[in-house]
């Protein structure tokens, strides 16, 4: 076995032969912009079908069990792509990737816009969830590219997309669904592909990158076993039952897969994920906040979207229509976004850690004020906007914790795996959150529905996650987010003074 340092095989990828322009980068605004608005649209796949769920069997022609592929599949593929997204762009540099992943967002739109088959769609939808990939990118880049008076607050906008666009796109899903045919969804997310290959062939920079090596092939097949069997345990374990063969089956099968591709990954010069770097305390310590924060952010997302839309006749629904839920959940959404300078601020004034903390805290009390107030849709409105807050800024804060304790050449594939253990949390939030909803239900109005209990319950959950990530951020050692360590390359300041080698295209 080589050497961590020793000289690159003959087989690794040739160094960039273009040549080198050492100019300072131009126009750093449109590059920050191109990040935020692309970062936005894939974000929309989240939640682009969720509108049309029950309809999907008859616009498919297929059975409901079959139909809900089409949402699932978007996450199995967002939750594989992450991190491998993240080590091509550490090895390859990061404009190729968001090239290439804004191709597939546009493949994956126009495969969903043009058919009606069931697994033409549901290849099409696993190409866009594959599309989400461009995020970690996206928030490494920001970090090497752009000048360091603009990193914090791009960086907050950024990271705040992946709420936002997931929220958003209930609403504006739903209003065009309703006026249109639903392909017309597609044929508007392919028109925004379009756009984003466009801005960032054009006005992206190419970085030079100084590592080296393959692809781990074996452990990206091991990895994409382990998470899918997992994943689709968990998301399908609600419809097939917690306790059926398949479900407990998968679920096993995952969580005995991923401790294996773990050893194997330990064993390799050039792992597909660095388990050395992520074991570090500050990147266990902020992973393990990510996925309670995802669960937080996923959670109030299940809870009162169904809160708003039962029928008044349950004494405790609101009636509200799917379109009218999204947009009462609109406001929460477009906080994420309207924070991004109060994130940017925390984060240079107070540092990575206690932005992420007060995130956290932030969000806690969201949950908290949801358990004593949710008798009036404006009342669950602030709710959610108050969470909402709270994510927001724990979302900015993360990227830059993970990066400023990771060398600057795995800063991709670290913030992947940072992608995607909010993913997970997510994940598990909405099954954990529907079975707490409906372990009491009760009849009222001659129609069955989750007790006002199960409602408590189920933000008291939100509360408890939220704490939780409270108390890994307080275990992160003090100095986790101040700038580099001294084993170079790990800092921030090497990260970003090192890699600013512009190379035209």
């Amino acid at each position: 076995m080589r050497s961590r340092n020793a000289s690159p095989s003959p087989e690794s990828p040739p160094k960039s032969t273009v040549q080198q322009d050492t100019t300072p980068l131009k126009r750093p605004v449109l590059v920050a912009a191109v990040l935020v608005f692309s970062s936005l649209v894939v974000s929309l796949m989240q939640s682009l079908m969720l509108p049309i769920q029950s309809d999907l069997p008859r616009l498919l022609n297929t059975s409901a069990d079959n139909a809900s592929w089409v949402i699932t599949s978007t996450l199995l593929g967002s939750a594989v792509a992450m991190p491998i997204a993240g080590k091509l762009a550490d090895m390859y540099g990061k404009k190729p990737v968001l090239v290439a992943t804004s191709a597939i967002l546009l493949v994956g739109s126009l495969l969903c816009a043009l058919f009606d088959q069931l697994s033409l769609v549901l290849i099409g939808r696993v190409l866009q969830g594959v599309a989400m990939g461009y995020l970690p990118v996206a928030m490494s880049f920001v970090r090497q590219v752009l000048p360091k008076p603009m990193v914090n607050s791009t960086m907050a906008a950024v990271s705040a997309s992946l709420g936002v666009g997931g929220a958003l796109g209930v609403p504006i899903s739903a209003w065009i669904a309703q006026q249109f045919n639903w392909h017309i969804l597609f044929w508007i997310t392919a028109v925004l592909a379009t756009a984003m290959l466009a801005l960032a062939v054009a006005a992206l920079p190419h970085i030079r990158t100084s590592a080296s090596g393959r692809i781990d092939v074996v452990g990206s097949i091991i990895l994409v076993i382990g998470l899918v069997s997992f994943l689709v345990g968990i998301s399908k374990g609600g419809t097939w039952g917690w306790s059926s063969v398949p479900t407990v089956t998968l679920i096993v099968f995952g969580l005995v897969v991923l401790p294996l591709w773990g050893l194997y990954e330990l064993r390799l010069d050039n792992p597909l994920v660095d388990l050395r770097t992520t074991v570090k305390k500050p990147v266990l310590l902020t992973n393990l906040a990510a996925l309670l924060i995802g669960f937080g952010l996923m959670g109030h997302n299940v809870v009162i979207p169904q809160l708003l839309q039962l029928p008044t006749e349950t004494g405790l629904g609101m009636g509200q229509t799917i379109m009218q839920a999204g947009l009462w959940l609109a406001p929460g959404a477009m906080m994420m976004l309207v924070l991004a300078p109060v994130s940017s601020r925390l984060l240079t004034r107070f540092g990575a850690k206690s932005a992420l903390g007060i995130g956290a805290v932030v969000l806690t009390l969201g949950y908290g004020s949801a358990t004593l107030f949710m008798d009036a849709p404006w009342q669950l409105m602030i709710a959610s906007a108050i969470a909402s807050a709270g994510v927001g800024i724990g979302y900015a804060a993360m990227p830059t914790l993970i990066m400023e304790n990771v060398p600057a050449h795995e800063a991709g594939s670290a913030v992947g795996v940072n992608a995607l253990m909010r993913s997970l949390g997510s994940t598990v939030a909405a099954a954990v959150m529907t079975g707490v909803m409906t372990s009491n239900l009760v009849t009222t109005g001659g129609i069955m529905a989750p007790a006002r209990d199960a409602f408590t319950l189920s933000f008291i959950v939100g509360a408890v996650a939220a704490l939780g990530a409270v108390l890994f951020v307080l275990l992160v050692p003090r100095g986790a987010d101040s700038a580099a360590a001294a084993d170079s390359p790990s800092g921030a300041e090497e990260g970003q003074d090192a890699d600013r080698e512009l190379v035209s295209v």
